[in-house]
């Protein structure tokens, strides 16, 4: 890999009673070390995604084992030439992923994890599966994989309502969920067991760890990340993909070339609107 500056990505389900507590600590340490990115802090666990030095990465993540609830948590790394985020967040929040169902509890009960690897070879023997893609439909656009189900939602929180539209023929099928980076699916896999479906199984690690395991095999495009990077590739190199200054819906290179694309003032998706 390329690159000066490391990226990094993680998360884990557990309860934290002292979240409150933890925000000046999380904030100290990366104040030293000159990191930039954000760090949710909930009851229910630990989200972040920063970026750094080589050097205070590894610092970063020695601070974190000192803290035997953030110890051996899986971390998705990818490297660029500049700093990726214009600040350093660390923010109390009521979720570390916004679902508004306080009832889900992935620390206590989440769906059945399927590796890269495992998933890769169902594709490859040619089972039946269904390939669902939990994200917004603004990333689904950029790229998913070969004949994904998109549910086209424009926020996490409308999961539930598009799972209960799903056909009921499909609740005793195989289904395979996936998301970015495998947070959003621990609580998907809650819903749709919740909403009947009796063979859901979510893609260890998501795209990005998929990328990293298997490569880019039955997918098609980039993926979407939330930083200045704006997507990657399954190199986990950075794409041409851009945002429009205006309302921040990525754009496709052929976006680009649009007579409506015009830098910092408007883009296809915003034009016809202004």
């Amino acid at each position: 890999m390329s690159g000066s500056v490391v990226n990094i990505a993680g998360y884990r389900f557990v309860d934290l009673p002292d979240r409150n507590n933890l925000q000046q600590p999380f904030r100290d340490v990366c104040r030293d070390l000159r990191l930039k990115g954000t760090i949710l802090l909930a009851h229910e666990g630990i989200n972040f995604f920063i970026a750094g030095s080589p050097e205070a990465i590894d610092s970063y993540l020695g601070f974190l084992q000192a803290d035997s609830r953030f110890q051996n948590i899986p971390i998705k790394v990818s490297y660029s030439d500049y700093q990726p985020f214009r600040r350093m967040n660390v923010r109390l929040k009521k979720e570390i992923i916004s679902l508004g169902m306080n009832h889900i509890k992935p620390a206590l009960h989440t769906g059945e994890e399927i590796s890269p690897a495992d998933f890769k070879q169902l594709l490859d023997d040619g089972d039946e599966v269904i390939i669902l893609d939990t994200r917004n439909e603004y990333e689904c656009r950029i790229g998913t994989f070969k004949n994904a189900l998109e549910l086209d939602i424009r926020s996490f929180r409308d999961f539930p309502r598009a799972v209960g539209e799903l056909d009921d023929e499909l609740k005793d099928k195989q289904v395979v969920m996936f998301c970015t980076g495998g947070i959003r699916c621990e609580k998907a896999s809650v819903v749709m067991m919740d909403a009947g479906f009796s063979n859901v199984k979510q893609l260890k690690g998501g795209i990005l760890g998929y990328f990293e395991e298997v490569g880019g095999d039955y997918w098609n495009g980039d993926c979407f990340v939330f930083d200045r990077r704006v997507a990657v590739n399954p190199q986990l190199e950075e794409t041409s993909v851009v945002q429009c200054y205006a309302c921040r819906e990525p754009l496709l290179l052929e976006e680009q070339e649009s007579e409506d694309y015009v830098l910092a003032k408007s883009c296809p998706y915003c034009a016809e609107k202004k």
